[in-house]
């Protein structure tokens, strides 16, 4: 009877570190909102010269950073960064060495005029790949 609740206790161990694992392999950076979001449908909720700061910021909320241009026209950018940790994170010993993570980021940067009508933006997505370890430096 002991030998059978032991045997329970180390699956429920080994069940237990395995999602820990799985969640450790994955992690998302950023503004939540462009999750859904692509070029495409980008395009259909923002129209130059007609969207206007209050509906970018109903739709996409706040800007992860703002700056402005030397003629003082309002830029806001929004980013998010999905990774998930590669095969190799996983090898004890090996992830020391050669640990490295691999994901998308998005990135959405809008230019208001100084009515604050959206004068341009550019939505973009491109693969990322993050390495650490002795052996990536």
């Amino acid at each position: 009877m002991k030998r059978i609740k032991r045997n329970q206790m180390i699956y429920k161990y080994i069940i237990m570190i395995c999602i820990i694992l799985i969640a450790q392999g994955c992690a998302t950076v950023g503004n939540d909102s462009l999750r859904k979001e692509s070029e495409l449908s980008v395009n259909a909720k923002l129209i130059e010269g007609k969207s206007t700061k209050a509906e970018v910021k109903e739709m996409f909320g706040s800007p992860i950073q703002t700056s402005y241009t030397d003629g003082g026209l309002e830029i806001w950018k929004y980013e998010l960064s999905k990774m998930s940790a590669d095969a190799s994170s996983f090898i004890p010993l090996v992830n020391i060495f050669t640990a490295s993570s691999s994901g998308t980021k998005k990135e959405l940067t809008i230019l208001f005029d100084e009515n604050n009508i959206v004068k341009k933006y550019n939505m973009s997505e491109s693969p990322v790949k993050v390495r650490t370890g002795i052996f990536n430096q």
